[in-house]
């Protein structure tokens, strides 16, 4: 079907390579999961918190992509080393998900406190979003390099797989938070997450690193 390939090839995999680094990337214990999941709980105006959260993931990464595709467009060298730093990134956060698997811990939301207004609420998913360096390392140079590796009609579907995961995962955060939180408080349950990324990483990381040697 024409709108499922390129002259560049499918899209599919692509996207889906995307997907698959985006959710790896996010779903982890961290403040801003844990206020997500928080507002999801107390039932408090969740639908603004994902939603911000998922945007400002999409505008991050479409800048990441876009903005590197550019940087690196006149130095394939540069690509190059770019493309294996990145596996190596990929490599060492998939070794980092199969040690937390021996020390697994738990997504805790404190359900208390008083109640927040929806800018309160708004304000404090930005200062988690924004305020925190890794977003930018996550979202801006390595899902967007690895990216800009990708030919330049394909770009945009490797950022859509990327934002959509956001989507999913934030969606899921507040929209199920009651349903999940028993879920994600149990070790066991981040064990068989952690090495679901630890699988994920290593293959992203493989296909990254012959991507990165094929050009040479």
């Amino acid at each position: 079907m024409p709108f499922l390939s390129t002259s560049a090839g499918p899209v599919a995999p692509v996207f889906l390579q995307g997907f698959a680094l985006g959710l790896g990337l996010i779903v982890a214990i961290g403040a801003q999961n844990a206020f997500v999941l928080r507002q999801g709980l107390r039932r408090e105006h969740v639908g603004a918190v994902v939603l911000f959260c998922a945007l400002a993931d999409a505008a991050l990464i479409i800048a990441g992509v876009f903005g590197m595709a550019r940087a690196l467009g006149d130095r394939p060298q540069m690509a190059r080393v770019l493309a294996l730093a990145g596996a190596a990134f990929l490599a060492w956060y998939g070794w980092k998900a199969f040690q937390r698997m021996r020390h697994a811990g738990s997504l805790q939301a404190a359900g208390g406190g008083e109640a927040l207004s929806r800018r309160a609420a708004l304000a404090q998913a930005a200062a988690f979003t924004l305020l925190n360096p890794h977003v930018y390392l996550d979202t801006v140079l390595l899902v967007g390099g690895l990216g800009a590796q990708q030919p330049a009609p394909l770009q945009a579907w490797f950022a859509a797989g990327a934002s959509t995961a956001s989507v999913v995962w934030f969606s899921l955060l507040g929209v199920g938070a009651r349903w999940l939180a028993p879920w994600f408080a149990r070790p066991t349950a981040w064990r068989v997450l952690d090495g679901l990324i630890g699988v994920t990483m290593a293959v992203l990381a493989v296909a990254m690193a012959r991507h990165a040697w094929g050009g040479i």
